[in-house]
């Protein structure tokens, strides 16, 4: 209803403990009286949250875990305190707006978990592998949260009736994206991205064969609930957003968030159960500091973070036609990091019981024990909120959006549905990958484009050369793992054949690039001589599966392919910056 300034100073109204009856001036009775009442409640809400820690501590002395969750619940309705009185000083600004969303959702989510947690024994045993029917949920629950995010940012920026129609925004399905239109776009893009991610976790549970009831149910009831949401996102644009479609818009918003969070709560605690202290390895309390510091950066595969990261700064100088600010390069290199670093660690968690069958992976900390289940879990879920919350505070909405669709692609579609299921895994699951030149164009510009869609296809059809080379060398590793790879189910020939049909398609993009973008001629001759070693290796590897050279040429071509995407993308960063 447009209250949220009905006081304009707080904690009083209009500097009286009870507000106006009458309007007078600036002063509107019934929007002061509304934004009172929520303070109201948000205060009985305080006191009923300080008679649950006074009630845990006294009554629940051998429930520790449900005395922390308390006092943390405590802890969050202070802050939400802080966050209202910030939103009143700020005007409701945009961020303050989200802020308070955020920390209000994060409170619920808290007395979703405390709740299932009350249901199990406080000692738990340790998750012996966590499945897609535990990570599934965790992922969809991290989804719907962002996506609150997303409509709070609307709300902040007072942009919900920007376009007049619905499912169309002006009549298009890609409008210009710019600053005013950004909330909008990005609200309706990330709603039918996030739906997508639901509907996959929930397929991911139904399928697997043990999965909780009650974790099908939940995500089942989360799905029928978000169908319902977006034809009310429909009916406010109809409406002109009148205040009952907006308050339904937030309480079913807020119901999906309970249902993926209590799925994901129920999905951890019944792997608990199930489990039991991992097997095999040194006790985790006799690693040293330095020893699991080393096994939790291992467990976000450094290697592949930096070859990732290689992408990202360039597409940054190629958006910003020079150096962009340092401290936004810095910030966008940082949140890349934690997001590929949160998807990597999700791939090992879920992989570990093939990783323990390739002599390539066998040492990996969860393969040891050197990290437990559960705590890579709590590891991965950090990574990921922070790499979002981060990019969308010191970058922009759109990078941290393309962040959460790399996450979700490459932990849902990728890990636990193509990997395991068909040869041409690593084809589609390459899209994943391909997004850090994305979020760091995006970080620059806010919006995404055509060239931002090059430097993507760029990387995508440089995967499956690259990762199919070292298939062919590992290829005995993945035949005892059970993994459907290329080589493992078409042989060495027809691999090469791919590799090298592959090859032509990312030499063709790569000058494709250089024709949109406008690059100079440091690019294109990196392109064409690049491009020109990259198809000759790719053609010899052919002759190579024919004699004895397979592995030794395998090997050559995927050392050099890693130096190709080097080469390719510091030529960018070069042509970025000289003038024209």
């Amino acid at each position: 209803t447009d209250s949220g300034m009905g006081c304009p100073d707080w904690p009083l109204c209009y500097g009286e403990i009870i507000p106006p009856t009458t309007d007078s001036g600036d002063v509107i009775a019934y929007k002061a009286w509304l934004e009172w009442i929520h303070r109201a409640i948000a205060a009985v809400i305080g006191l009923i949250v300080l008679a649950v820690v006074a009630l845990a501590l006294r009554n629940l002395k051998d429930r520790r875990s449900l005395q922390g969750a308390s006092i943390a619940l405590l802890a969050l309705v202070l802050f939400q305190a802080w966050l209202g009185r910030q939103t009143v000083l700020e005007s409701n600004s945009g961020a303050s707006v989200t802020a308070h969303l955020a920390s209000a959702m994060a409170f619920v989510g808290l007395q979703v978990w405390v709740l299932a947690r009350s249901g199990y024994a406080e000692t738990l045993g340790g998750i012996r592998r966590a499945s897609g029917s535990v990570v599934a949920p965790i992922v969809a629950a991290g989804a719907i949260y962002a996506l609150l995010l997303f409509g709070s940012n609307v709300t902040g920026t007072d942009t919900g009736l920007l376009y007049p129609d619905w499912p169309l925004m002006g009549g298009t399905l890609f409008p210009p994206i710019t600053e005013l239109s950004t909330p909008m776009i990005l609200h309706r893009y990330a709603t039918a991205i996030v739906a997508l991610i639901l509907i996959s976790a929930l397929w991911i549970v139904r399928r697997e064969k043990g999965s909780p009831a009650r974790v099908r149910q939940l995500l089942t009831y989360a799905a029928a609930v978000f169908a319902v949401q977006c034809v009310i996102g429909a009916v406010q644009i109809f409406t002109k957003l009148a205040p009952w479609t907006q308050t339904l818009h937030v309480a079913l918003a807020t119901v999906i968030w309970i249902l993926t969070v209590g799925a994901a709560s129920i999905a951890l605690l019944e792997g608990r159960v199930a489990g039991g202290s991992s097997p095999g390895g040194p006790k985790r309390s006799e690693l040293t500091l330095r020893e699991t510091i080393f096994a939790y950066v291992a467990l976000t595969k450094p290697r592949i973070v930096e070859l990732l990261l290689i992408t990202t700064v360039p597409a940054m100088l190629l958006a910003a036609h020079g150096f962009p600010p340092l401290t936004l390069i810095a910030a966008t290199l940082v949140g890349g990091t934690l997001s590929a670093a949160s998807a990597n660690v999700f791939n090992c968690i879920i992989d570990a019981d093939i990783d323990a069958k390739m002599a390539r992976t066998a040492a990996r900390p969860l393969v040891t024990g050197r990290i437990s289940i559960g705590a890579a879990l709590l590891f991965a879920s950090i990574l990921g909120v922070a790499s979002f919350l981060f990019l969308a505070f010191t970058t922009t909405m759109m990078a941290a959006f393309v962040s959460l669709l790399a996450i979700a692609f490459y932990v849902l579609i990728y890990t636990l549905i193509l990997k395991r299921s068909t040869p041409q895994n690593i084809v589609i699951g390459g899209a994943a990958g391909a997004l850090p030149p994305v979020i760091g164009w995006a970080a620059v510009t806010g919006d995404i484009s055509l060239v931002p869609v090059l430097l993507f296809a760029l990387v995508f059809y440089w995967t499956p050369p690259h990762f199919w080379a070292l298939a062919l060398r590992i290829g005995p590793d993945y035949a005892a793992a059970g993994v459907p790879m290329l080589p493992v189910t078409a042989g060495p020939a027809e691999t090469a054949r791919q590799i090298w049909l592959y090859t032509i398609l990312l030499v063709v993009m790569s000058l494709m690039l250089w024709v949109v973008a406008g690059m100079g001629l440091v690019y294109l001759g990196a392109a064409i001589v690049g491009g020109g070693i990259f198809l000759l290796r790719a053609w010899r590897l052919r002759s190579d599966v024919l004699g004895d050279g397979l592995l030794r040429g395998a090997t050559r071509l995927y050392r050099y392919s890693i130096s190709y995407l080097t080469l390719i993308f510091a030529a960018i960063a070069i042509d970025s910056i000289l003038p024209r």
